[in-house]
């Protein structure tokens, strides 16, 4: 690994035998707290995520879904906290919908997180479950300063949210989004976490919280009831991996996108692309390619894995993918199409101990703020995950009674000779597979640091041929990549957020390496 710094930044990377890395820096703080305290890698991940709920609320919150992958010491194990529709939302209740709803109620699905929260805790948790909220709790009772990025986005939240159920008297006090430095409270969450964390969930599924979150949803006329509130339940899933230079990337099986990501390192793996720099212009146009292929195809073929046709094995078929990768020009940006396999605004915490442990955990909203709706009284905003369905008839992502949407939140884990080598996420929605398939070029392959690698300039696959860049992508390269027949659209890091937020931690024989993205207002912190 290189300590250079290749790219201009305001960060360096930290090392440490005790590491969190997490987008807001209270959030990162909380989980070292339980650090401190004696706890492991699980009690630090899961306190910076209960206090992300209230310190981020732009990206996630008690109504979230949530998917982790845990290095226990000896092995990996995946989780699918993702929640499934209401039981009444058959594809004729959207029949005459040419898409789903993206916000309101009709969007909403189960929350999983509190499930993830209590199900990692139980398993591999060291501390108290209640002491993993002491520092959200108080956050949201004694207020917090929103930190500036997250009042950017908390601005444009409120311009798009103001009229959803319960969201102007939640997050707009005083009639607007709190500015950057300005103190926020939120004692109605706190009361509901207190009530999660003395009832190890209970109260959110199948108790006074459930309760209400269903007599809102009645009273506005939606289907989410007690009993779908109450049939939660995460999943053990294990993961799913691609071999790529040695390493293996591990990805959560379907419902999610993680398998883009895989996809696209298996077609890479029949090119050169490791052989080149990772600023190389070619390096760049094979890593779109593979990834527009990966795209079209997790698109057409991944859902709910009870509903899907064409299988992981299949969409993985080390067969398939060698005639797939032939689809890639070297020398010209394609349109890609679907090929055929055979049958068969989120927040990210990256933890890791000096005993050995490593934990990836994403929770999300989905669309910012998710469905804008908040529950009175609770503190509790709902993801819009139902939006992730579609309405066309036949397709395994078809909207139905409990099932799961596609996901696009992913953690990423990668093992090297069966061994943790690094825990990573790059949280932003259709970005995710993409800057998963960036971090592992520029960490393993280039040998970059995590905070370099997440200081690099990214791209970003839009359709057909449309490609976005960042502003500070270096000219000759921009103009190469157009040389190729790229359409490429500049964007600023900070305009629409849409390049992501990356957390990375690589094990090393002296510790750990890790690396905050300096797009998102949070750090990586340890000791």
């Amino acid at each position: 690994m290189s300590f250079e710094t290749p790219y201009p930044s305001r960060r360096v990377p930290l090392l440490a035998r005790n590491v969190v890395a997490t987008s807001q820096p209270l959030a990162a703080q909380a989980g070292l707290r339980m650090l401190h305290a004696g706890g492991n890698a699980i009690d630090a991940a899961l306190a910076a995520a209960i206090t992300l709920t209230v310190v981020e609320p732009t990206g996630n919150g008690l109504g979230s879904d949530a998917f982790a992958i845990v290095w226990d010491g000896q092995e990996l194990h995946g989780l699918n906290a993702s929640g499934r529709s209401p039981a009444a939302w058959t594809p004729e209740r959207f029949a005459n919908s040419a898409e789903m709803p993206q916000r309101g109620w009709e969007s909403v699905t189960v929350p999983g997180a509190v499930s993830s929260w209590v199900a990692l805790s139980d398993r591999f948790g060291r501390l108290p479950f209640e002491t993993l909220f002491a520092p959200a709790i108080d956050y949201a009772e004694r207020g917090f300063a929103v930190s500036p990025t997250i009042a950017v986005l908390w601005q444009k939240g409120a311009d798009l949210l103001s009229d959803q159920p319960g969201f102007a008297e939640t997050f707009m006090p005083n009639g607007r989004a709190p500015k950057a430095g300005e103190l926020f409270r939120n004692p109605a969450q706190a009361e509901t976490l207190r009530l999660v964390a003395d009832t190890r969930g209970e109260a959110f599924y199948r108790g006074a919280i459930a309760e209400k979150i269903a007599a809102e949803a009645a009273r506005h006329g939606a289907a989410l009831t007690v009993d779908d509130l109450g049939a939660q339940v995460p999943d053990w899933c294990g993961t799913i991996s691609t071999a790529f230079q040695g390493y293996d990337l591990h990805e959560i099986p379907p419902n999610g996108q993680g398998i883009a990501a895989l996809i696209a390192l298996g077609l890479l793996s029949h090119t050169d692309v490791a052989q080149r720099d990772p600023d190389d212009p070619l390096a760049i146009h094979l890593q779109i390619e593979a990834m527009k292929l990966a795209l079209a195809d997790t698109n057409r073929f991944v859902g709910d894995p009870a509903y899907m046709a064409t299988g992981v094995d299949a969409l993985l078929d080390p067969g398939y993918l060698a005639l797939r990768a032939k689809a890639i020009d070297p020398t010209r940006a394609q349109i890609a199409s679907v090929g055929a396999p055979r049958e068969g605004g989120t927040v990210y915490v990256t933890a890791a101990d000096e005993a050995g442990m490593m934990v990836s955990f994403i929770q999300s909203n989905y669309s910012g703020f998710g469905s804008g709706v908040v529950v009175p009284g609770t503190g509790v905003h709902l993801q819009n995950r139902g939006y992730g369905f579609t309405t066309k008839r036949g397709h395994p992502n078809e909207v139905g009674p409990r099932k799961r949407p596609f996901h696009t939140i992913i953690p990423g884990f990668v093992t090297r000779d069966g061994l943790a080598d690094m825990s990573f996420g790059v949280m932003g929605g259709p970005m995710q597979a993409q800057g998963h398939v960036q971090m592992v070029m520029r960490c393993l392959i280039a040998g970059q640091t995590p905070q370099a690698a997440s200081d690099a300039p990214r791209w970003r696959f839009v359709s057909g041929r449309s490609v976005a860049a960042e502003t500070a992508m270096a000219p000759g390269l921009l103009q190469a990549l157009a040389d190729l027949g790229h359409e490429i659209t500049l964007e600023a890091p900070d305009s629409a957020f849409g390049f992501g937020g990356a957390q990375l931690i690589r094990h090393t024989p002296a510790g750990y390496v890790a690396g905050s993205d300096h797009r998102k207002d949070g750090n990586a912190v340890g000791f």
